[in-house]
């Protein structure tokens, strides 16, 4: 089973696809999302978004924003998403 993934900027679309698991640094703390997992609305603290989707995955750092988990859908909607390095480029998981 695989969660349906989506990783927004407020000016683009950064990251979409499948993945097995979503880590992510909320106002509560650190959370790991995996299929199945329980409906979320939690805030995105500033740190590190891993998306680990086979050798499609993603590492980005985000500001701020809210994530969301709902029947194996994970949106993350940042302030400001910075992919690898630094560089804002778009990647799709398609």
């Amino acid at each position: 089973m695989a969660l349906q993934v989506e990783l927004v900027a407020a000016d683009r679309q950064v990251w979409s696809g499948e993945a097995t698991m979503v880590r992510a640094r909320t106002a509560d703390g650190e959370i790991g999302i995996m299929a199945g997992h329980e409906p979320l609305l939690a805030i995105l603290g500033s740190g590190e978004v891993v998306i680990t989707a086979g050798g499609n995955g993603i590492t980005a750092h985000v500001d701020g924003g809210f994530l969301s988990v709902d029947h194996d859908t994970v949106t993350l909607v940042a302030e400001s998403v910075q992919v690898g390095g630094g560089s804002p480029a778009t990647q799709s998981g398609h």
